[in-house]
């Protein structure tokens, strides 16, 4: 028989696990739909025509969670507002298979300062004063963060803080004094080994001196995070790799098996808001990780990305949306402080924007931000309406929901000084949810599978293998693609993402604003296969930041899109226009043409041979003799496949140089290349200058 094996999600970011608890058991679990809050961003890296998937998901908490003002800090339960856990993942899409693919994945985790405080927003300030709510000399709830986080992430935690450490007023200091205790408090009870690593960068102060250079200074700390961590990647180190190895590739972390590497511990990022800084800083141990992880799938042959490169342009556009989007989910706006801006090359018009951007916000969270918290509260089920008793919006806060304690007396008490849960400090440096332990096994279900079961396959149902798709319609076409995207239009000699490319040179690297972003994908989907406008122009770099004006709006259209036609009208609205393709454009044929002499002749014939064909089955009902055979042609079948249905295919034959070919590209795959002839120059050249020019 066959046996599968299914597991339960991690109820902290499924965010409809309340609705779903009246209905878990009674439907059928493929009915079953989790989903989570965050972000999700997929963007293609063409190396020499190689495609690597460069994948960004971001799972917001369910726990603790809310809006910017009215949640901050930790709840007596050790979840702290704005927790977002972060996983970039590369997948080598030139080998289409699950089980024979090459994967690699770096995870890291962004959350509110983990101690009891907040800040009143009743005086209308763009910055209220912080206060700490609660006293809490044994860090109480700093312990029931990091025990999580010990449990889920292995060891070693380490902490990014990034709040101001000098002030004339005291304000941001106080999370970094209480922050410091508490971490020094909790360690001495750690082994020296897995003692939580805190690392204190004043980000804002650096910003402003002339002398420093903010991202190079966050590039070191990437740089020594990426090697404690290391990062997961399923196959083993490759042949030059451990023949050639780089000095940096051996003091790599995590744990080593011959299958792979595993990521242990992790990086925990925070300022105030877990905003702007604090994208910046996870862009950059980003990027660090995956210079390592396009190194350990053998696609470049040092562990370093610079800026200015297709690679880097790519990946910074997935990051600004990442931070965009969860900035509008907790703040009410868009990120005010973006890359460019700590890297000094934003343009002048950058300076309006963030003031706008800090006005959106600065609305939001005095007017909206309330009804939104309602809003949350209600969804994931922390307040239950009950007949009798006070409505949501007459209730004059939502301490009491967050806070359990406050409602009822725990039982039991957690020691001061073995603040870990059981168990955990035995199996570090690996997280203690992913080791083979009797807790684990009863989070797992096994189940024998009958082939007439009714189950749902989840591979087959979204990809569905045996429908014939066109590419015109798939998310691969629609997606950011460096090569068309971000490579400029004079490729030369050069071609490759990972070249320094001069700012006037770079093709359009960012779709644009992104209130035509979803206009921009819906164009490229109903003209990909249209040639490039020959009279488009490279959009100007002062649209890589997201601005909202109609200027760079018109210049947000994707060198592939289709041509539009502009035209103001007296109250200055636009109105867009697709130009209408003929049929011979798009098919190669004229619909509207009489049919020739000798389509007619197929078509006649082929009438014929379905007639043939229905009065031979309705004389086989009657008779066997073989003069009632006589009107039936034996037909030879067009397709190379003489057996060929959704449910069996059997291959035809292949001739010599196709089999030649095949070998070749089986070796190329186990790293013994033929040299490249004059002729397979002259044709890349060739593929390259009437794809992409």
């Amino acid at each position: 028989g066959v046996f599968g094996i299914s597991s339960k999600p991690y109820e902290k970011y499924v965010w409809n696990g309340k609705l779903l608890e009246a209905v878990k058991n009674t439907v059928h679990r493929d009915w079953l739909l989790y989903i989570i809050h965050g972000f999700c961003g997929q963007s293609k890296l063409l190396i020499y025509g190689r495609p690597i998937y460069v994948t960004l998901i971001a799972r917001r908490s369910s726990k603790f969670a809310g809006t910017r003002f009215l949640k901050r800090g930790a709840n007596c339960e050790g979840d702290v507002a704005n927790e977002v856990e972060t996983e970039q993942i590369l997948y080598d899409a030139s080998v289409m298979s699950f089980s024979a693919g090459s994967y690699s994945s770096y995870v890291q985790v962004r959350g509110s300062v983990p101690l009891y405080w907040s800040q009143d927003i009743s005086t209308m300030m763009p910055k209220p004063p912080i206060t700490l709510d609660q006293a809490d000399p044994f860090a109480h709830v700093a312990a029931l963060h990091f025990d999580q986080m010990l449990q889920r992430f292995g060891s070693p935690i380490i902490i990014l803080n990034l709040v101001k450490e000098r002030e004339k007023r005291k304000h941001e200091r106080i999370l970094s004094e209480e922050l410091v205790a508490a971490v020094t408090y909790l360690n001495q009870f750690l082994p020296p080994e897995h003692a939580i690593i805190y690392i204190p960068w004043d980000m804002a102060k650096y910003t402003k001196s002339k002398l420093c250079n903010v991202l190079d200074r966050l590039n070191v700390i990437a740089e020594s995070v990426v090697k404690k961590t290391g990062f997961f990647v399923n196959r083993p180190d490759s042949y030059c790799s451990i023949l050639r190895p780089d000095e940096k590739w051996n003091e790599l972390g995590g744990y080593v098996a011959s299958t792979g590497r595993l990521q242990t511990g992790l990086l925990r990022t925070n300022c105030v808001d877990c905003l702007d800084r604090t994208n910046t800083a996870q862009f950059m141990v980003g990027k660090c990780a995956l210079a390592y992880q396009l190194y350990s799938l053998g696609l470049i042959d040092k562990p370093n990305l610079q800026f200015d490169t297709d690679a880097v342009r790519l990946f910074e556009e997935l990051y600004e949306d990442h931070g965009d989007t969860l900035s509008l989910q907790y703040g009410g706006s868009q990120l005010v402080h973006r890359v460019k801006t700590y890297r000094k090359i934003a343009p002048w018009t950058q300076h309006s924007k963030d003031i706008m951007q800090t006005l959106s916000r600065y609305y939001s969270n005095a007017f909206s931000d309330a009804d939104r918290q309602d809003s949350i509260n209600l969804f994931l089920g922390v307040f239950k309406p009950t007949e009798g008793k006070p409505h949501l919006w007459e209730l004059p806060t939502d301490f009491y929901l967050h806070h359990k304690n406050t409602l009822s007396l725990s039982q039991t008490r957690r020691s001061y000084t073995y603040w870990w849960t059981t168990g955990v400090l035995k199996h570090l440096p690996l997280p203690f949810d992913e080791v083979t332990c009797a807790e684990n096994r009863h989070k797992l279900t096994v189940k024998k599978f009958h082939k007439y079961d009714e189950e749902i396959d989840i591979h087959n149902e979204f990809f569905r293998p045996y429908e014939l798709s066109s590419f015109d319609e798939t998310f691969c076409l629609a997606m950011t693609n460096s090569t068309r995207d971000f490579m400029p239009k004079n490729v030369g000699i050069d071609p490759s993402p990972f070249t320094v490319r001069k700012p006037d040179e770079t093709g359009k690297s960012v779709l644009g604003n992104k209130s035509n972003r979803e206009e921009t994908v819906l164009q490229r989907k109903t003209a990909a296969s249209a040639p490039p406008p020959p009279s488009e122009e490279a959009v100007s770099s002062s649209s890589e930041d997201d601005s909202g004006t109609d200027k760079e709006d018109e210049g947000a259209v994707s060198q592939r899109s289709t041509p539009v036609k502009v035209t103001d009208t007296g109250d200055n609205t636009k109105i867009t226009e697709n130009v209408v393709q003929s049929t011979k454009d798009v098919y190669g044929v004229n619909l509207s043409d009489v049919p020739s002499e000798d389509d007619l002749t197929i078509y006649a014939r082929f009438v014929q041979l379905g007639q043939s064909q229905y009065k031979q089955d309705k004389s086989s009902q009657q008779f066997c003799s073989k003069h009632h055979l006589d009107r039936v042609i034996n037909l030879i079948p067009i397709s190379s496949f003489s057996q060929d249905n959704i449910y069996e295919v059997q291959p035809p034959r292949a001739d010599r140089k196709s089999i030649e070919i095949f070998h070749a590209h089986i070796q190329a795959g186990r790293g013994n290349m033929q040299p490249l002839g004059k002729d397979d120059f002259l044709m890349y050249r060739e593929y390259i200058r009437n794809r992409y020019m």
